[in-house]
């Protein structure tokens, strides 16, 4: 093989390399965003549900009887209202960054294109169909 072929050949696997990376970390994004929805779903359904459970009339009343377990129950239900609070902050700001990868990943991929189109249109060359 004359080394400009090999040198073409390994600059060609180099890029789909890269382009299959970034494909990939599309799919992470994917998924990262759909964490990030669940979390803006499910963080507000437990925090409203922890905050009607502190503010029921019966809940003083069992506060009063049940020493011990009103002190676990308590301690229990500010621990979700932490973490879900946290939890809806972090979806938030992980669904604005990922949105945000989103837009340059679709620039990416436009761009690329339009560049494959260009060299293809310079040079005469059919564009290879991917694999």
């Amino acid at each position: 093989m004359p080394v400009d072929q090999e040198d073409h050949s390994t600059r060609t696997d180099i890029l789909k390399m890269l382009d299959s990376f970034i494909d990939q970390m599309s799919n992470i994004r994917k998924t990262l965003k759909a964490i990030s929805i669940s979390a803006l779903i499910l963080a507000p359904l437990a925090l409203a549900l922890s905050l009607y459970l502190i503010r029921h009339p019966s809940f003083l009343n069992l506060m009063d009887t049940r020493d011990e377990f009103g002190i676990v129950l308590v301690t229990l239900l500010s621990a979700v209202i932490v973490i879900s609070s946290i939890w809806i902050f972090t979806g938030i700001r992980q669904y604005r960054l990922i949105d945000s990868w989103s837009k340059r990943y679709d620039e990416y991929v436009r761009r690329k294109e339009e560049i494959d189109r260009e060299i293809a249109s310079n040079f005469g060359v059919a564009e290879e169909p991917e694999s």
